[in-house]
């Protein structure tokens, strides 16, 4: 049966597969030495400093996944054979009615991420000129509009 789970910590290694195979897809402006610097920090630091959600389809293979911090999705992130199938749309509808979260930081040069989060009622809120790693990739600042002050 599909739907959101949680993973243990034994599929953290296909996690970061799907993080990288979706990266690719998506994130052009990151070079390979970037994803390569990217990809221990993700699987041994991040994964497990998140709360973790997976989205599995019928036959059990994780699709996408979501990692949170306290009113914050700090990474959701779909397979690229499995877009537009209304997996991150689910696992975002997850976050926010249960895991409370309201905001999101979106890399600038990703376009798509920043539609998606527009479709589905995010609007921009602030920007911050390098990322979260002080690495030069601009972040866009985006809150749930129908989110109350303070959330």
């Amino acid at each position: 049966m599909s739907g959101i789970f949680t993973p243990g910590e034994n599929e953290f290694d296909a996690i970061t597969e799907l993080w990288e195979a979706s990266v690719r897809a998506t994130h052009d402006f990151l070079s390979d030495d970037d994803i390569a610097w990217l990809r221990p920090r993700i699987r041994n630091e991040y994964l497990g400093a998140v709360t973790l959600r997976v989205f599995r389809d019928d036959a059990g293979v994780i699709r996408g996944f979501l990692g949170v911090s306290p009113g914050n999705v700090e990474m959701l992130f779909v397979a690229p054979q499995a877009r537009r199938q209304g997996i991150g749309a689910a696992l975002l509808a997850y976050a926010v009615r249960e895991l409370d979260c309201t905001g999101v930081d979106v890399n600038e040069q990703n376009p798509q991420a920043l539609a998606f989060y527009q479709r589905e009622g995010f609007e921009v809120t602030g920007r911050s000129a390098l990322d979260a790693q002080g690495r030069p990739f601009p972040l866009l600042h985006m809150r749930l509009a129908t989110a109350k002050p303070g959330q």
